[in-house]
Parts: structure tokens; C-alpha cells; sequence
């Protein structure tokens, strides 16, 4: 067969299947040229999913006629020159444009703040019409229909048009939450309108926006430094977590990525708080010299390398515990919500009165009306009889004592004990109840975790060593956590050119699978580059340790027992939820209960 050059049509359609996915592919490209381009507002239309329309229109820099002429031919672009290891914007390949017009209808208008009139270009499936004059305000709009028109295969295999706003909203929210200086408008005939103004440099009113209350709520400020990288954003409480993993963003350099470096080490910051199956929430920004962070990996530009990505996980990892330590007694106002929502009155019991009076035959009740004082309804329970026939209600402990330890501690006094599992304290501002059996389990379990850690956790010598064979490239990126492993208990060293040998393991695991753990290790460390599955196990022993050894379900305890686990939760870490990621305790804000009476 003949060598020969392809067309120049066909080359920007191959190039277009990895930089053009689906119409999300499109938006995304286009808001980092408006990013990219300076500009303070963007707005994006759309229409059928993306697959009939997605304009773009930008109040940036603009385009002349020259530049417009080069920006649909591939690999032209202003954003780089000789320089590929310093890229400091969010575009850099000089695809995106040309591979658009290959795959579909694509218009530009564009104009400079200096120029008095915009010009125009179009390109439809790969044939570039000559660069017109137009009319446009200053900026540049992107008009982009009927998408793989020009290669009806690609079409055949988007999603449905819900699917694909879908994806087009959830690349819009990423960008603007990056960028909240930029006011960002995203509307059409298949979706509502989104519109978030400028917050200008706070990132958390941005957020607010985008994820709403709950999130800002719920979230734990980051702000870390560990040899000139820098993380910020916002972690939240364990307690607040998602079936899955869309609200986790992170952002390296004002770039969104979907890097799997930076959500395992999310994870692992996460580990034994959160249940199984279930995903933390957190917006993560990540700032170094873009010398050190590669963004050349996929046309799609998702992915990211970094030179040093154990500094980049550990930072993760060692802020957001930190911060979470910081407010470790904190809980997710959602379970208050919820809790709220339960005590409302219910709509079929709204005409009944709790004090057992029948109606008359009109439907009024003389004695219940609300007008009426109490002294002049019937004999109820509001008698000093009745009231005397309940008991004496002890207190925990002194009222002084009480209202001290109500100004000064966050979770307050204990006034009574229910159903032997419940404590209620009362706080400055409110009442909090407590799971005691929870709360003790995630002490307890914080207690082992120190004895554990504080040295090297003891092992247990194997009598005859086991000999794991394993490929080579395995066994060489274990070697290299071998000396980490070992402070967990278990001794491995190389045996030959594709076995390790276990000589320990951890004593606290008991008899174990030595070959199917180290595998397990294996590939963890091939996959996240972390072989954090032995201590997830070790911690694992200690929570069912805890769970076994902490206050049962059904004791009565004594005012100082309860005011004591007060105590202790208040300076344990993490004791905001148990070992299991339930929440141990629940805080209700005085007005939030006198909203329930009506009081607000």
C-alpha cells in the first residue's frame, strides 16, 4: 500500500474524536476560551441537549480578522509559544476550534475593544468560508449547530437530550465555581436559567451559588502550604456525604480536573469516618508552578501529572484531617433538618386537639380555642394535680453549675437520659441530643487508634516465610512502600525478580491471608500509588474493638458519667460522627424549635 497524506478535513475529524466527546466537550472548550480570553461575563444557550445549538457569547478580548483566520486551522493559538512546560492558561493546544468546524456548523463573531466593527467566519464540516465583516458588541460569540452532523457515526452514539444538558450543567457549574470573578448565565429552550453574578474573590459565596446553602453549611475551610503548593477550599463534615462522587471538585491551577491522584487522596483523608459506599463532599483548589504539574496527558485535558505527587497527596490528606480535627465535634445540619421536618404538625391531624375535647355540633370548641385562656378550658393536665402526679424531673446537676457549662462548652449540659441511649444536653442557644453508645465508640476507638499509632504497630513473626509471586512491576512499587508497611506491621522483602517474601504481619489482624493481602496491596499501589489497604484493615479491627467495648445501648448512666462523654467529645477528633460515618449527636437551635411552636 501507498503512504500518502490524509486530507486535512479528515485529519481535524480524528482530532475531534478525542478533544470533541459530546456537546459538554464543546462548552467546555469554548468557556476556556472566554476564560482564557479575559472575560468578565459569559453567557451559554443551548438547545436539544447541545445537539442543535450551543452559542457562546463573551464580553473578552476579541478577535481581528487576521486572528479569526488562524483560529479555525489547527494548532494556532495565543496561548503558548515555545514553551510547553509552562502552561499558565486553560487552553494551549490550538485544537478545539478546528475540530469543532470539522464535526459540525460553527460560527464566529468576533470583535476587539479598538475596532469598529467584528468580522465574522463560518465553517461548516470542515470547509472555511473567507472572513466577512459583522455586526457585534465587543467579545466574541460562538455558534455551534448541529453537532456531528459531518459524522453521523459520532451521533449515533450521545445519550439522550436530558442526558447531555445534564452534562453540559455540570461542566458550566465547574467552571464557574473556578472562576467567581466571571458572571456566568446558562439558558436555553431545554433547561432552566441558570445565573450566578460575580462574587469577585470569594470563593465561598460562589460556591453557595452553584451547591447551594446545605454546602456552605456544612463546609470546613482549607488553607494549606507545604513547599510552594498551595491548597484551599472547602472540606466538608464527614457527616454530610453523597452516594457518589459528583460533588467532589478539583481544580489545579483554575483548571477543572477529574484526577485520580487527587480523589484518592480525598479518600484516604476521609477514611473511617465516612460508610462504606458512600463519597465526601469537598471543593479543592490546588495551586504550583505549572512547571511542576504536567497538563499535556489527554487532548481532553482532565487529566494531570505532578512531578512530586507524593507532596500533592500527603498536603491533601494532612489538611483536610487537620481541619477536620480542628472542628472534629462538629455535625452536618442536614440530620437537624430532617429532625425538624419530623416534629411538623401533619396535615391529618391539624383539626384535632391534643387535650381530648369533642366538638360541638357546629365544629367549635369553646374550650380549646387558642383565644381562650387556659384558666377557663376544662380541667387538663395543666392542674398542679396533674403536674404533681408526673414526679419530680431531676437535674443532672445544679442549675449554676448547668448554665455554666451552657456558656462554655459547645455541647453543653446534660439534663436527663432517654430511653437509656439518649443524652440531652442543653446548650447556650439550644438543646443537643446524643447517641451515647455512638459517641463512646468513636472515643473509644480514637483511644485505640493513639496506642496503635504512637509506635510501630506490633507483628507477629511468620514461622516459615510466605512467598508471594507477583509480576515484576509489582513487586517493585511495593518495595518502594516497604519500609511504610513496615511500621504497620508487615515485613516484606524482595524474593527474586517477581516474588516478595512476608516475613510479619500485623499481630492486631490475627491469622490472615498474607498472599491475598499483599496482592490486594498490590494493586492498590498500582492504581492510586498509596497502599493504604492495610491500615483501612488495622483500623477496621479497632473500630469492631470499639464497638464491642464502648457504652452498650440500654445503660443508665449517672450526671457526671453523661457531662463527662460531653466532655470528651468535645476535644476528641472526629467525634461528630461514629466509626461507621453515622452522626453521634444532633443540635437543635433555640429558633429552630420556636419555629416549630410558631414562636417565629
Amino acid at each position: 500500500m501507498t503512504v500518502r497524506p490524509l486530507p486535512e478535513t479528515l485529519i481535524n475529524q480524528i482530532a475531534a474524536g478525542e478533544v470533541i466527546e459530546r456537546p459538554a466537550s464543546v462548552v467546555r472548550e469554548l468557556l476556556e476560551n472566554s476564560i482564557d480570553a479575559g472575560a468578565t461575563r459569559v453567557e451559554v444557550a443551548t438547545a436539544g441537549g447541545g445537539k442543535a445549538l450551543v452559542r457562546v457569547t463573551d464580553n473578552g478580548r476579541g478577535m481581528t480578522p487576521q486572528d479569526l483566520q488562524l483560529a479555525v486551522k489547527r494548532h494556532c493559538t495565543s496561548k503558548i509559544t515555545d514553551d510547553l512546560s509552562n502552561i499558565a492558561t486553560l487552553g494551549f493546544r490550538g485544537e478545539a476550534l478546528p475540530s469543532i468546524g470539522s464535526v459540525s456548523k460553527l460560527r464566529i463573531q468576533s470583535r476587539t475593544a479598538d475596532s469598529d466593527t467584528a468580522c465574522e467566519v463560518r465553517v461548516s464540516g470542515g470547509d472555511v468560508d473567507t472572513v466577512r465583516p459583522s455586526a457585534a458588541n465587543p467579545g466574541t460569540i460562538v455558534e455551534v449547530r448541529d453537532i456531528f452532523y459531518a459524522t453521523p457515526a459520532r451521533l449515533k452514539f450521545l445519550k439522550s437530550d436530558r442526558a447531555e444538558t445534564g452534562a453540559i450543567t455540570e461542566v458550566f457549574k465547574r467552571v464557574a465555581i473556578a472562576f467567581p470573578n466571571v458572571r456566568m448565565t446558562l439558558s436555553g429552550t431545554d433547561r432552566s436559567t441558570l445565573d450566578y453574578p460575580s462574587t469577585g474573590n470569594d470563593a465561598l459565596a460562589r460556591i453557595r451559588q452553584v451547591l447551594g446553602n446545605e454546602f456552605a453549611d456544612n463546609a470546613i475551610a482549607i488553607d494549606a502550604v507545604r513547599e510552594d503548593v498551595r491548597l484551599t477550599g472547602f472540606a466538608c463534615v464527614p457527616t454530610y456525604n453523597r452516594a457518589n462522587s459528583l460533588q467532589q471538585y478539583a481544580f489545579v491551577n483554575g483548571r477543572p480536573v477529574q484526577d485520580k491522584l487527587v480523589f484518592s487522596a480525598l479518600r484516604g483523608a476521609y477514611a473511617d469516618t465516612i460508610p462504606r459506599g458512600r463519597y465526601p463532599v469537598a471543593v479543592l483548589s490546588i495551586a504550583l508552578d505549572p512547571r511542576f504539574v504536567d497538563v499535556n496527558v489527554h487532548p481532553a485535558k482532565a487529566d494531570v501529572r505532578f512531578r512530586d505527587p507524593g507532596l500533592v497527596r500527603g498536603l491533601i490528606v494532612g489538611a483536610i484531617r487537620e481541619a477536620l480535627t480542628r472542628q472534629g465535634d462538629r455535625s452536618s445540619s442536614v440530620a437537624a433538618r430532617d429532625m425538624t421536618a419530623a416534629f411538623r404538625p401533619r396535615a391529618g391531624v391539624a383539626g384535632r386537639s391534643s387535650f381530648g375535647s369533642a366538638r360541638g355540633e357546629s365544629g367549635y370548641e369553646p374550650a380549646m380555642s387558642p383565644f381562650r385562656p387556659l384558666q377557663d378550658a376544662a380541667p387538663t393536665g395543666f392542674s398542679e394535680s396533674a403536674q404533681s402526679a408526673l414526679g419530680a424531673v431531676s437535674e443532672p446537676s445544679a442549675r449554676t453549675e448547668g448554665q455554666e457549662e451552657e456558656a462554655v462548652h459547645p455541647l453543653g449540659a446534660a439534663r436527663a437520659q432517654l430511653h437509656e441511649n439518649y443524652i440531652v444536653a442543653q446548650t447556650g442557644d439550644g438543646l443537643v441530643i446524643v447517641d451515647q453508645h455512638a459517641a463512646h465508640e468513636r472515643l473509644v476507638y480514637e483511644s485505640l487508634k493513639k496506642s496503635l499509632y504512637q509506635r510501630e504497630v506490633a507483628s507477629q513473626v511468620l514461622l516459615i516465610p510466605e512467598i508471594v509471586d507477583l509480576p515484576e512491576e509489582d513487586c517493585d512499587r511495593l518495595m518502594i512502600h516497604a519500609e511504610a508497611l513496615g511500621t504497620l506491621g508487615l515485613a516484606i522483602e524482595r524474593f527474586g525478580p517477581g516474588a516478595v517474601a512476608v516475613r510479619e504481619t500485623p499481630a492486631i489482624l490475627g491469622e490472615i491471608d498474607a498472599a491475598g493481602l499483599v496482592r490486594q496491596l498490590a494493586d492498590e499501589v498500582a492504581e492510586w500509588n498509596d497502599a493504604g489497604g492495610l491500615k483501612a484493615r488495622i483500623d477496621y479491627v479497632a473500630a469492631t474493638m470499639a464497638c464491642h467495648g464502648s457504652v452498650r445501648s440500654g445503660r443508665r448512666l449517672s450526671a457526671e458519667e453523661m457531662n463527662g462523654l460531653l466532655r470528651q467529645m468535645e476535644t476528641t477528633p472526629g467525634s461528630g460522627q461514629c466509626n461507621h460515618g453515622r452522626p453521634t449527636y444532633i443540635e437543635l437551635k433555640l429558633s429552630d424549635i420556636e419555629k416549630l411552636f410558631g414562636r417565629r
